[in-house]
């Protein structure tokens, strides 16, 4: 399948609720009201444009997802730790 992701950034609302990266779509909110609001947005901004979701592969009501190598939650930002380990384990030199 061949996706303009172009234009699902053009439909989206930029700086508000809304993160659009390659097949991500990510939704936040300061509450579950408000969540429920801004899903509510974007799917009807999404059948306007005549693009659809996939609601098998969807997951909704998260408080924390990987996204672009970091983990988003509600206490913050973080990096994966699976993504560092490779470092964080390397074995020191034994010759200088």
């Amino acid at each position: 399948m061949c996706i303009d992701y172009r234009q699902l950034n053009k439909v989206t609302i930029k700086n508000k609720f809304v993160v659009v990266f390659i097949n991500d779509i990510v939704i936040y909110s300061r509450d579950e009201f408000e969540l429920t609001e801004h899903l509510r947005i974007l799917l009807q901004t999404l059948r306007d444009k005549q693009l659809n979701a996939k609601f098998s592969k969807c997951e909704f009501w998260l408080r924390e997802v990987v996204f672009l190598g970091h983990i988003v939650s509600t206490e913050g930002i973080r990096v994966d730790s699976s993504k560092i380990s490779a470092v964080v384990d390397w074995k020191p030199p034994r010759r200088i």
